[in-house]
């Protein structure tokens, strides 16, 4: 999910996270393969939609637009872009009646004690297990330092009230220099209090990181991206990835998500695809039949 920074389906080449030949390292159709019926599987409870992949039949009609999830099997849904007009009372009952629950919602870093009070309320209104940040960007190490500060924070207001508390990567985390090196996540992996924060690994966004790192495996790049932060990864954004770069419904690009998913297993997989390649609603019939179908 992208607030603030949303590609083009070409514009990661425009940004300088390009492809040469390490991309060429992820093989087509890959995460289309399965091993055979003995493998393991992602638990169908723990499937999700982010909502920003239907934002636009969420602006037509929303109630229309759940109710398409639900027919499709999804129990889940991480929130983005609000209540569209409900309260958080109010949209737990609509919820509650189609048999889905939004487990998991991106929020920004509150402006305020107020608003963050506000933002943990209304997540435990809402039975949610999960409050992710979805987004940071600067140039300056002093302000990465200053939104982990005030992460462990909220994070710590979210523990007591039963919730745990995350960020949500991008590619840019991995590629842009504070200075003398030192990325984003370098930042963000040695502040953020490993008890109180946890990762929300956007797969795509990890892979296309190794890519613009010049990694010859972006797959493991991402992988090991996983399995050194010191913060545990509870969720994953699956996301897809065409030769070219631009963002794919699951299984229909080149990232190995058998590969990911072997490496570490997490409580949450959610579907996402910013750019839908037919319609939202194909998007979201693809990937919870990908997720439901896969064998690692």
């Amino acid at each position: 999910m992208c607030y603030g920074f949303r590609p083009s389906r070409r514009s990661l080449l425009a940004a300088g996270l390009g492809l040469g030949a390490a991309a060429l390292a992820v093989t087509p159709g890959a995460a289309a393969a399965t091993p055979g019926p003995k493998g393991k599987r992602v638990p169908p409870g723990q499937i999700s939609m982010q909502l920003w992949t239907v934002r636009d039949d969420l602006n037509q009609d929303y109630d229309a637009t759940l109710k398409y999830l639900a027919k499709i099997g999804y129990p889940r849904v991480e929130l983005a872009l609000g209540y569209f007009g409900r309260t958080a009372r109010e949209l737990r009952g609509f919820l509650d009646r189609l048999g889905i629950h939004a487990t998991s919602s991106h929020d920004g870093i509150s402006p305020d004690d107020a608003a963050l009070e506000t933002k943990i309320s209304n997540a435990v209104t809402l039975g949610q297990e999960y409050i992710v940040v979805p987004f940071l960007e600067s140039d300056s190490l002093d302000q990465w330092k200053a939104w982990a500060e005030r992460m462990n924070v909220e994070a710590e207001a979210a523990r007591r009230a039963g919730l745990h508390y995350g960020y949500h990567n991008h590619a840019h985390e991995f590629t842009t220099d504070l200075g003398g090196g030192t990325t984003p996540w370098d930042v963000l992996t040695s502040e953020l209090d490993p008890k109180l924060v946890h990762l929300e690994i956007d797969i795509y966004w990890a892979v296309t990181g190794g890519v613009g790192r010049g990694a010859t495996d972006p797959v493991g790049f991402a992988i090991d991206v996983i399995r050194d932060a010191p913060q545990r990864v509870l969720q994953y954004h699956v996301k897809d990835r065409h030769l070219d770069g631009d963002m794919a419904d699951l299984g229909t690009g080149t990232i190995d998500f058998r590969r990911v998913f072997m490496a570490h297993r997490v409580r949450e997989y959610i579907v996402e695809n910013d750019t839908p390649d037919v319609t939202p609603l194909r998007t979201s019939q693809v990937g919870y039949r990908y997720l439901k179908d896969l064998r690692y």
